[in-house]
Parts: C-alpha cells; structure tokens; sequence
C-alpha cells in the first residue's frame, strides 16, 4: 500500500509539470548524451551549444532490459554444493528517466529504478543538476569561463574513469557491448560536487563527496572523497578517433564507508552464480570489491575508434588506504569491436577483464578473470539484441575454503535491451 501511494504521488507530480511543460521526445536537450545508439562512444557531454532554449521542456525516457541466461557453475568445495542452474530468464529490469531543461544552460537529470535484481520496490538510484550558462545569475554572466566549463551537482554517480560510460546502469544497457560490467565495477551514488573544463581536446575534472551511499546528519562520519580527471580527445580524422584518460579517487580516513566499487545497487547481471544450497548467493556477484574502508584508486582508459574498430582498456589499481594493513587489486580490461552495416548496427567483439591482488599485506592472493565473447544488433536505434558468451574463474590461495575455492561459470547470455 505504501509502495502504490508513492507511486500514486509520483504520476500526480507528473502530471502536473508536464500540464505546463513542453514534452516532446523529438525535441533536442541542451548539452545532453542522446539515448541510444547516438550515444555510443559519447563520454562527457560536449560543449558544443547547438540547442536554442524555447522555455521549459520535460523528456520522459525509459530503460528495459531482460536476458535469457544458460550458464553452469562449478567449484572444488565440499559439503556445500551449489545450487543446479538452467536455463531460462532473468528477472526483468527498467527505469523511469526525467530530464528538464529548466533554464537556458541548466538541465535536470532524474532516474528512478522500476525494477531492478537487488530491490523489490521502486527506489530513486538518482540525479543532478548540470550548468553548462550561467545566465540564470545574469545573461553572460563569466560566459568565457562557461564556454568551456560544465558544473554538476547532486546525488548521482560520480566522473570517475571512462568504464562507467559503457557499463549497464540496471536496464539502461544499451550502451554496453556486453552483458556484465567490469569485474571491478567502479560505480557509486554520493552528495557530489564536480567541475569539469574542455579547452579544445582536454578534458579536466575536479569533484567532491562526502564517499556516503546512505545519508545522515548523525556525527561520525564525517569523511571525504577527492576525485579528478585528466585526459585528451581528438577526432583526428574522418575514420580516426582517439582518447586518453586518468582518473583518481581518494577517501579520507573518517568513516567514509568507501563504495566506490560497492556503491551498485541494482546488483549484478549474472544471476545465482556460485549460489551455494545450505548459504545462498549475492546478488552482486560476479562483481569483486576489494572492501577498503579508505583508499586511493587510479584508472587510465585509452580508447581508439578507427572506421569501425574500436578498442577500449582499463588498467586500474586500488591501494589500502591503511598503510599497517596493506593490500591492493590491480585490474586490466581489454574491449576490442568491430562495428559494420550501413549505419554500423552489427558488431561482433571480445573482451578481456581481470582483478588480481590481496586484502592485505599478510594476505594471500585472490585471482579473477572474464573472457567474453560475444556480438549485438541495433533493430533500431533504440532497440538492441547481444548475444554472448562468458567464461569467468576464480583461483590463487586466497580463495582457499570459501565457495570461490576452484569457482567457474560459463555458457551463453541473451539480452534485449529498449533505450528510448
């Protein structure tokens, strides 16, 4: 009852702003990442102002994802076997997206998830405003900083690395060429504040947080995150693409309950893998977080898109922030596609991902890898079909006497995804 009364409230509120507002799925939104197709391959939002501010208009968008999963898992453990996989379909997932240009240069972003693995109910994951004018104050007001300067607030996921430009954000899919995310997904919700600058082909990022998923004004948590960004993106050419960028992320030592590779909550896109029967599963595995309470992370992203190949890395450590205890991961991912048809609506494409490190200094090592391969078809530029096949181990002492002892999944994913 009180899940419908929410919702109730939410399609009033609705209502109301669309009674007054322009709603026009057709109509462009200044300074914003297209939904679909026309957003592949597009990372910060450009400064390039080709959107005439009319007044105020609403963009009601949404995501749909489901996938049909024949995968099989097996690890060395006994006396606890894992649960007997089939084949069949996962739990569908879909969001609510709202987008408002407010203000000529100021745009709002909400996304609600409707369904998602890891909650039962309808639950805002976020949003934020994003200033790209400051003519709200007064019309040109520090217009030659503007020209190049983007502010985003809010509580939403954060600019750190390129990884969360092509990963599944619960049902929004249809930016990501496979179906899983990273094995180390970096991804979080936080209180941020972040300016980013592009002079010319360089891009500079600079933000803030308090690293807190769930907030609250009680004392003794009093923590911080420090992130920021450095790269270059040039068209080169007519078929040659290229980028570079590094990011860091640094937590403070004040109870920030880091989440930067825990901050998901949508859970993951593997389902029941290494379930055990006596003790169950996770919903958020396969995914690995190195469970810092503080530390520092980088993650450099080179990417090349060449006609229609296209290659993306990761090469990404995360260091204890705890100097007596120790530990760190070290993760690589390597994406190469190839992109063909008339507007490049096939791919076909392989990836590459693996974490190894330890939890601390005395610890032992925990080894993961992923080798997906795999393709996609763009019935529309909104309509997406990948198939795929994924193969992930778990091995090094480390793992030794848990379910992960020896663990390995295969087999074959189908995922429809709807962006619109």
């Amino acid at each position: 009852m009180k899940n419908f009364k929410i919702t109730l409230v939410l399609l009033f509120l609705l209502s109301s702003v669309m009674g007054f507002a322009q709603v026009d799925p057709r109509k462009p939104l200044q300074y914003f990442r297209p939904i679909g197709k026309a957003g592949l391959n597009v990372f910060e939002t450009s400064k390039t102002d080709t959107v005439v501010y009319n007044g105020l208009n609403v963009r009601v968008g949404g995501d749909f994802a489901i996938q049909f999963q024949g995968l099989s898992h097996e690890n060395s453990v006994v006396g606890d076997p894992l649960v007997d996989l089939g084949s069949n379909f996962n739990l569908p997932t879909a969001n609510l997206n709202i987008d408002a240009q407010l203000a000529d240069g100021m745009r709002m972003h909400l996304r609600t998830y409707l369904s998602s693995r890891n909650h039962t109910e309808a639950y805002v994951k976020g949003g934020y405003l994003q200033f790209d004018k400051l003519d709200f104050i007064q019309e040109g007001f520090l217009s030659g900083l503007m020209d190049i300067a983007t502010i985003r607030v809010g509580m939403d996921q954060i600019n750190y690395g390129d990884a969360q430009f092509r990963r599944s954000d619960n049902a929004m899919a249809i930016y990501n060429p496979f179906v899983g995310n990273y094995i180390m997904d970096a991804f979080t919700t936080e209180p941020f504040l972040e300016v980013t600058l592009q002079p010319s082909d360089w891009i500079l990022v600079a933000g803030i947080t308090n690293g807190r998923l769930n907030q609250s004004p009680v004392k003794g948590d009093d923590g911080f995150v420090f992130y920021s960004k450095v790269g270059w993106d040039k068209q080169m050419n007519d078929d040659l693409r290229l980028r570079l960028t590094g990011s860091l992320y640094s937590s403070s030592d004040k109870g920030t309950r880091d989440y930067i590779y825990n901050g998901d909550r949508a859970g993951g896109r593997y389902y029941s893998l290494l379930a055990t029967v006596a003790n169950g599963g996770s919903n958020f595995d396969p995914r690995f977080n190195p469970g810092f309470a503080y530390h520092t992370a980088i993650q450099i992203n080179p990417f090349v898109k060449y006609q229609g190949l296209e290659f993306f890395g990761v090469y990404e450590v995360s260091s204890n922030g705890n100097d007596a205890v120790g530990g760190s991961f070290t993760q690589i991912g390597l994406e190469g596609l190839y992109r063909f048809g008339v507007s490049e609506q096939w791919y076909l494409g392989a990836r590459y991902n693996s974490v190894e490190g330890e939890v601390s200094d005395a610890a032992a090592t925990q080894e993961i890898s992923r080798f997906n391969l795999g393709g996609g078809w763009f019935m529309t530029d909104n309509v997406l079909m990948k198939l795929e096949y994924v193969n992930q181990e778990y091995s090094g002492a480390g793992y030794t006497n848990t379910k992960y002892q020896d663990g390995k999944f295969n087999g074959i994913v189908i995922e429809a995804v709807i962006g619109f």
